[in-house]
Order: C-alpha cells, then structure tokens, then sequence
C-alpha cells in the first residue's frame, strides 16, 4: 500500500478539514450562533475527523479504509447540516464535504450502506 495510491483522498481530506474549520470560524460570526451551534459541532468533528483519515492515509496503516469509512459517515451528516444554512461557507462547506465523502468510499472500497461496508472490513481484521 503506497500513499500515491491515496492522494486524491489524502488532498481531499485535507481541503474540507480546512474549509470545516473556515465554516465553524464563520458561524461563530453569525448573528445567532445559537442557530449555528450544531453546524460548528459537526464543523470541528468532521474537521477532526478528516485530518485523523488524512495521517493514517499517508502512513499507509491498514486501519485507513476503516477511517475512511467513519470519515465519509461524519463528512455527509456535516454536509447535510450545513446545507440547511443559506450562509454562502455553509454551502462551500457543504459542497467540500459531500466530495470528501466520496473520495473517501471511494478509497475505501465502501458504498453508500455503512453497515455493509465496516462488516467487510472488521472480517478482514483479525
């Protein structure tokens, strides 16, 4: 397992850690956060998360595909919450996230159905 073989998911993990952390900044900015504080929540987490995916990618740990399966979960429910917002970073974010997640099953073999996915990955992992 090499790295290259990564890097599209590698670039693209990186980018929307950037632009989750671009949104949470900007939300905080709102007039009423209160409103925003489930966007900035899931803004950090998936932020957090891509940047986890992002290092075991690059180390080529057999873990990766695993992350990058949790990754593409938490990615989407971001996506989907800062697409309620009509702010123009929640829809950079939104749109960023929605790529992510699918650079991210992409790498990791996994489809749209995360159950099926992690089952095959835990059988592998003994």
């Amino acid at each position: 397992m090499t790295t290259n073989q990564f890097q599209s998911c590698i670039d693209a993990c990186y980018a929307c850690a950037a632009t989750c952390d671009t949104c949470a900044s900007a939300c905080l900015k709102e007039d009423d956060v209160k409103m925003m504080a489930n966007c900035i929540a899931l803004d950090i987490d998936c932020a957090e998360i891509c940047r986890l995916a992002a290092g075991f990618m690059a180390r080529g740990s057999k873990l990766a595909s695993a992350i990058c399966q949790a990754c593409a979960d938490v990615c989407e429910a971001c996506a989907d919450e800062c697409a309620k917002h009509e702010a123009q970073h929640c829809k950079d974010c939104a749109a960023m996230c929605r790529r992510c997640a699918q650079e991210c099953r992409s790498m990791s073999g996994g489809g749209r159905g995360q159950g099926q996915s992690m089952q095959g990955q835990q059988a592998g992992i003994h």
